[in-house]
C-alpha cells in the first residue's frame, strides 16, 4: 500500500487493514511474504498512531465551570 493510498483511509479503515494483515500473518505464508506483511502492518500501525495523536490534540474537555480545556 502506498503512502498516498494510506492517507485516504479513515482510522477505522486503517485499523481494519491491520486486522486483515494479522489474519494473513496467521496463515501459512512464505517467509518473504510474511516480512512484507509485517512491514505493511507496522506502517499501518504508525499511520493509526499518528491519526490518534492528531485527534487527541483536538479533543476538548468541559471543566466544572463550564469552560472548554484541551485534553491532556
Amino acid at each position: 500500500m502506498t503512502k498516498e493510498e494510506m492517507e485516504k483511509l479513515t482510522l477505522e479503515e486503517a485499523l481494519g487493514k491491520v486486522d486483515e494483515t494479522l489474519d494473513k500473518l496467521t496463515e501459512d505464508v512464505p517467509l518473504e511474504q510474511s516480512f512484507a506483511l509485517y512491514k505493511e502492518g507496522m506502517e499501518l500501525l504508525k499511520f493509526c498512531d499518528e491519526r490518534l495523536k492528531a485527534v487527541e490534540g483536538q479533543v476538548m474537555l468541559l471543566n466544572e465551570e463550564g469552560e472548554l480545556n484541551e485534553f491532556q
